[in-house]
């Protein structure tokens, strides 16, 4: 296996978030101070230069109004596109 970074499951989990993010209105840095946390935070996040834990991933879901369930659905759903 090549660096995570790299890999399908990444690119996904990237362009969910900044979808989400996109799709809620907020703008990096109105995301960054809901997260308590820097605009530099969301900007590496996004990028994909900052890994993420489950901690921070349901911190960021809570922010977005979405469970980190349907987050994961969602997740899988695409991988699962990409995948056929």
């Amino acid at each position: 296996m090549g660096s995570s970074i790299y890999r399908n499951e990444n690119l996904v989990l990237l362009r969910l978030l900044r979808q989400y993010r996109t799709e809620s209105g907020m703008t990096q840095g109105e995301f960054a101070r809901a997260l308590n946390r820097p605009q530099s935070f969301v900007s590496d996040m996004e990028r994909g230069s900052r890994r993420l834990d489950l901690i921070q991933l349901r911190d960021i879901c809570d922010v977005l109004n979405i469970s980190l369930l349907d987050f994961v659905s969602r997740f899988e759903a695409e991988l699962a596109a990409l995948e056929q």
